[in-house]
């Protein structure tokens, strides 16, 4: 199961990537290369957490 998460992750991410240079490159769509960009943040944030092992998690 944590492999097919890390897989999901990894899609979202690419998508997101794309979306993000679509967003630059076509004139007047700006929006979606900010939009792009902050979801690909956020989705590479929770797949490093999600990466990390339950012990890691628990530790300051």
């Amino acid at each position: 199961m944590r492999g097919t998460a890390l897989k999901v992750v990894a899609a979202l991410l690419v998508v997101w990537l794309v979306m993000s240079v679509v967003g630059a490159l076509v004139r007047g769509l700006f929006w979606l290369t900010v939009v792009g960009v902050l979801l690909f943040a956020g989705t590479a944030v929770y797949g490093y957490l999600r990466r990390r092992s339950p012990d890691q998690r628990s530790l300051p």
